[in-house]
């Protein structure tokens, strides 16, 4: 029985695909389901997948859709998996050596754990440098906020859930003319009541596009400020320091801003804070809008 989804939301990426399929092909352990969701990619993507479906190499599921952005395609994604685990592997990545086969061997001491929402592993380049920080060996578990917040670790992790974690909460809302609400967003709702198992392994290999999110972030939060503003309403509430609160509350100001929708600084448990980041979220509002007049 296979256990784990890989999944791939891609939109006009046929040209990065091949070296992630040549790594999903090169796996010791072929046990998985690879899901494309195919955001409306116009580039020939859905012959190209359906080629290496014919070939057999990986089983492969496809499922095309309307362009929605990347939060759309993660919900048609979380909608269609069946497998207990799964993990997200954009279209300019690769999954690393024996990858699968670590997933299985770490998910074996977890699946009947209630606390434990899955693993979390590291991240490289493709020269098999770690980005960021390893995992402290007296570092078990973790949640992926704590990560960052409590133990103040950096670096991009990948993420192995447990399907229904993942299903049991709430889809990333869809706003009109907009394609994302900040992934983390989902992930912050799981650390409300589950841990990760940290593996000190390598599982992605990741290189980051001149046209991805990763190096466009400020042309995102202008393009999509009710995404990311959602995303702040949520972190002022469940953010445990002040600092981190007030700091999510300056870029809600900001992205109101750009919205027009100042019923959102009300939203909040925490409305006093909100007003009172006002001055500070006018400058980023400001300073976003300076560094994106270009290009918004």
């Amino acid at each position: 029985m296979k256990k784990l989804t890989i999944f791939t939301p891609t939109f006009n990426r046929a040209h990065l695909l091949p070296r992630l399929y040549e790594s999903l092909k090169n796996q010791s352990c072929k046990s998985f389901i690879w899901l494309v969701i195919d955001d409306g990619s116009k580039d020939g993507t859905g012959a190209l997948v359906g080629k290496w479906q014919k070939e057999g190499f990986v089983p492969i599921q496809y499922i095309f859709q309307e362009n929605q952005g990347m939060s759309g395609a993660h919900n048609t994604a979380y909608k269609n998996i069946q497998t207990p685990f799964n993990t997200c592997i954009d279209s300019d990545d690769q999954l690393a050596n024996d990858a699968v086969a670590i997933i299985y061997s770490e998910i074996e001491d977890i699946e009947k754990r209630d606390d434990i929402a899955g693993i979390i592993g590291l991240d490289a380049d493709f020269d098999g440098k770690i980005l960021g920080d390893r995992f402290p060996d007296d570092l078990k578990y973790t949640t992926l906020n704590d990560f960052y917040k409590k133990y103040h670790l950096k670096g991009d992790k990948k993420l192995v859930y447990k399907t229904q974690v993942m299903q049991s909460i709430e889809e990333y809302p869809l706003f009109k003319n907009e394609k994302l609400v900040p992934l983390s967003h989902k992930y912050l709702l799981a650390d409300q009541h589950f841990q990760l198992k940290t593996v000190n392994k390598i599982l992605c290999l990741v290189e980051y596009q001149e046209d991805g999110s990763t190096k466009n972030m400020l042309k995102q939060y202008r393009r999509h400020p009710r995404g990311f503003a959602y995303a702040r309403i949520a972190r002022i509430n469940l953010e445990s320091s002040f600092k981190d609160k007030f700091q999510n509350a300056m870029h809600l100001v900001s992205s109101s801003f750009f919205t027009g929708d100042f019923a959102s600084w009300f939203k909040t448990r925490y409305t006093m804070l909100v007003l009172s980041a006002v001055p500070a979220g006018i400058l980023l509002n400001l300073y976003v809008r300076l560094k994106t007049q270009k290009n918004p």
